[in-house]
């Protein structure tokens, strides 16, 4: 009964190999006729376009990325000036903090950056602790 069970079981072992021996051989006839069907003179451009579409790119294929300066540019591509933060400033925070505005909102509408509204939030006490 074991050895016919193991009989069994070999022949079905031998059928899946069949089986993904099968697949592998019509997926790869497939695949190469990919570019085709799509109508791409080359798989270097079928792959091309893919990426594209992806959004992705090779290494290769890719312009060395601009160095980032460690300030940031404002519009027109100056250097940002450095805001002077007031005590009025931090009382105009306090107060929109209080009527529920944002941080984001907050950093627009002073026209100072997010980690300065969030800086100014911490001395005053208005941020909830981590933990």
């Amino acid at each position: 009964m074991v050895t016919e069970k193991i009989k069994q079981l070999q022949a079905l072992q031998a059928k899946a190999s069949e089986l993904q021996k099968s697949i592998e051989s019509e997926r790869a006839q497939e695949l190469a006729g990919l570019p085709e069907r799509y109508g791409y003179d080359s798989l270097q451009s079928f792959i091309r376009a893919l990426k594209d579409a992806s959004g992705s790119r090779s290494r290769r294929g890719r312009r060395p990325a601009a160095k980032k300066s460690s300030a940031p540019a404002a519009k027109g591509g100056r250097k940002r000036k450095r805001a002077k933060i007031t005590p009025e400033m931090k009382q105009q925070v306090k107060e929109a903090v209080s009527s529920g505005k944002t941080g984001a909102q907050i950093a627009k509408e002073l026209g100072i950056s997010v980690p300065s509204v969030q800086n100014i939030k911490k001395e005053l006490g208005l941020v909830k602790a981590r933990g």
